[in-house]
């Protein structure tokens, strides 16, 4: 095994997979540590009414989706420009003050604020992650190294249940911002991409935002791995994060807390990660695993939608075999990474996982509008038919897209 943890040039670059991994690890803890401590924060906290909070608890999320989105695209172009380490490091140090002056906020709009640029950062965290280990293992040993990075950092959805339980939303918060800030100690173990070292001698043109949309091919493959990733935040975004509201349209006997949902589903997604960095290796294969999962997944799906009746453990047991089903995280992102050349991959790595998050809000907004308009307030029907419509994009974008196990990535697109 210890010949896998190697670069190309046979520097050990375990501590710099392990930098990886936790700096993921800290992404995910405060990308969700919102949805677990935004009831308390909002209406002990600040003191809102039920009434404020309601109208108030979706658009903090959205304004943080919104900077996950901006970030994608400012993180992106930065790692291709100056470098994947710099971006790495950028984003764990802007997200972690984000945080720790959350837990000081006195009004609704500070909060705002605050989750805009806390998206901003925790956006740049695993585009440069997956990019600088893609770049840095050996062609046939990289799906290891981004299987350990996703694996690992999807416990930080755990912690943050835990911790947003015991310490407060206040004592979560300044907990989330030091665990960033003490990550940077890390960074003497790491060192830059010997791809990007090389492509910046070369004087290629790096990090051209705009090269995606100038070519039809390019754009094409850019979208394709883009809607690849939509079921996941189907899953997280709408049954788990939602699953307060789930639970009594699905007769379950008992009450359902939707923090407890997220960390059963996390749970799950780490070890479908780790079986999904597996079984693509032992398969020589992203293309088939992607689709066994997605297959796998929407058969979840309809089993968590139409079985009415069950206890809470089961209830949780099917959040965690959802979270499972959703275990291909590491892959789509290794595939986005691996389908584009050096001086645009940060660039996509960052956007495309980003994109995806962003569309939750067009997620959501289907799934709002067909329950309501079209199937006159009952959620499961809407969840299921946009359910069905993530699944169909995503299926379409991996028959898309090319098989990119072993491929050689030292190569650059062309304007």
């Amino acid at each position: 095994m210890s010949g896998i943890f190697r670069d190309r040039e046979g520097r050990p670059i375990f501590m710099l997979i392990l930098v990886a991994s936790f700096g993921y690890f800290v992404d995910i803890f405060d990308l969700i540590l919102y949805n677990i401590v935004k009831k308390e924060s909002l209406m002990e906290g600040l003191g809102l009414s039920l009434q404020d909070y309601a109208k108030n608890e979706v658009f903090l999320f959205q304004m943080q989706m919104l900077g996950m989105m901006v970030g994608g695209i400012l993180w992106g172009i930065l790692g291709d420009k100056r470098g994947r380490v710099s971006v790495l490091f950028g984003s764990i140090l802007l997200y972690s003050l984000a945080n720790l002056l959350n837990a000081f906020v006195v009004n609704v709009e500070q909060y705002a604020w605050l989750r805009f640029l806390a998206g901003v950062g925790l956006a740049g965290e695993l585009g440069a992650a997956i990019t600088l280990v893609s770049e840095t293992m050996h062609k046939e040993k990289r799906g290891y190294g981004t299987m350990i990075v996703v694996t690992l950092g999807a416990l930080g959805a755990v912690a943050a249940f835990q911790i947003g339980t015991h310490l407060g939303w206040k004592g979560a918060y300044i907990t989330g911002g030091i665990l960033g800030l003490a990550l940077l100690a890390l960074r003497a173990g790491t060192f830059e991409s010997g791809m990007f070292h090389e492509m910046k001698q070369q004087g290629t043109s790096r990090g051209n935002f705009l090269m995606l949309f100038t070519n039809r091919q390019r754009l094409i493959k850019y979208l394709a791995c883009i809607v690849i990733g939509l079921p996941v935040w189907y899953v997280v975004g709408i049954l788990i994060s939602l699953s307060e509201r789930f639970a009594p349209a699905l007769n379950v006997q008992g009450t359902v807390s939707n923090g407890e949902s997220i960390m059963y589903c996390y749970l799950g997604l780490s070890a479908g990660d780790l079986f999904s960095g597996l079984l693509s290796q032992w398969f020589r294969s992203r293309r088939k695993i992607i689709i066994g999962y997605l297959l796998s997944c929407f058969l979840l799906c309809l089993t968590f939608l139409f079985n009415s009746g069950i206890s809470v453990s089961a209830f949780y047991g099917l959040s965690f075999f959802l979270g499972a089903g959703t275990g291909y995280w590491a892959l789509f992102v290794t595939n986005a990474s691996e389908q584009f050349g050096t001086n645009l991959r940060a660039t996509v790595t960052s956007t495309v996982p980003n994109f995806v998050r962003g569309a939750f809000y067009l997620i959501g907004l289907g799934f709002t509008s067909l329950s309501e308009q079209l199937f006159h307030g009952n959620i499961i029907y809407g969840a299921l038919l946009i359910g069905i419509i993530c699944f169909v994009l995503a299926l379409a974008g991996v028959l898309v897209v090319r098989e990119t196990f072993g491929k050689d990535l030292d190569y650059v697109e062309l304007s």
